[in-house]
């Protein structure tokens, strides 16, 4: 891509977050990293495909936030602490009115939970972005799928069914004038990565997942992979007031 290079260094060097078990970091052939003594490392890695998993006419802000976060969630999923990143842009070319306010979102979301851009590359294809984010969690205390136990209960962090509303309003426009439709939207692109839960049940929870496929989805993962079976109490489930009044029904409500 015609000046990569001065891209790179206008946008993505030395605008972030400095951590000192980064020993080096973007601007060479390869990133040089320290983790803690008697950590492992938790690795996430995604791909986001303009027309796929966002539309060409989102906000990059918006699109910026919802591909780190998504990976920040899976690290969290496993208990562990988020702490390098490693992104790969492709543009069909360079237009700095949407990567000025992307790099914006990202670094102000990277900074929030410490994370260092360590590495990445930029080429010229439509429109795509992939993220690795890397963390560390004590050995020994990952959340995994496969420890779920007979007997053990079962808890979801925040309410569920916003973000799959919000992507409702953006593919179908009928539902623009719905109730909440904005703030459903902006919740399906600005999700919250739960680090501190995560971290706070090394040692208690048996099995954690991330649940942004879907509560029933998810669950599944870790049943299959635990060998277990479970009884959820629907009733139970968590539904944000914004949900139910786009939906009218609360029954409706829980099918997202």
């Amino acid at each position: 891509m015609s000046g990569e290079f001065n891209l790179i260094e206008k946008y993505f060097v030395n605008r972030q977050t400095q951590r000192c078990d980064v020993l080096l970091a973007a601007g060479d052939d390869c990133a040089l990293v320290e983790a803690p003594t008697g950590c492992s490392i938790a690795i996430s890695t995604d791909t986001l495909v303009s027309g796929t998993h966002f539309l060409a006419s989102a906000n990059p802000a918006w699109v910026a936030h919802k591909a780190l976060a998504s990976n920040i969630s899976d690290l969290a999923a496993m208990g562990a602490t988020p702490a390098w990143v490693s992104f790969a842009l492709t543009m069909p070319e360079i237009d700095e009115t949407w990567l000025a306010p992307f790099c914006d979102s990202f670094f102000e979301l990277a900074d929030q939970y410490g994370i260092q851009l360590i590495g990445g590359d930029t080429t010229k294809g439509p429109l795509s972005l992939t993220l690795t984010v890397q963390g560390f969690v004590p050995k020994g205390e990952a959340l995994r799928r496969d420890g779920a136990k007979e007997g053990d209960e079962i808890y979801v962090t925040g309410s569920l069914g916003d973000s799959k509303a919000g992507l409702d309003v953006i593919l179908n426009q009928t539902n623009v004038g719905k109730p909440n439709a904005p703030v459903l939207e902006q919740r399906h692109y600005f999700s919250s990565p739960r680090v501190n839960v995560g971290e706070a049940l090394r040692g208690i929870a048996s099995a954690a997942i991330d649940i942004s496929d879907g509560v029933v989805s998810d669950l599944g993962h870790i049943l299959k992979r635990s060998s277990v079976g479970a009884e959820v109490e629907v009733e139970r489930l968590p539904v944000s007031a914004e949900l139910v009044e786009f939906v009218p029904r609360r029954e409706p409500a829980l099918q997202y």
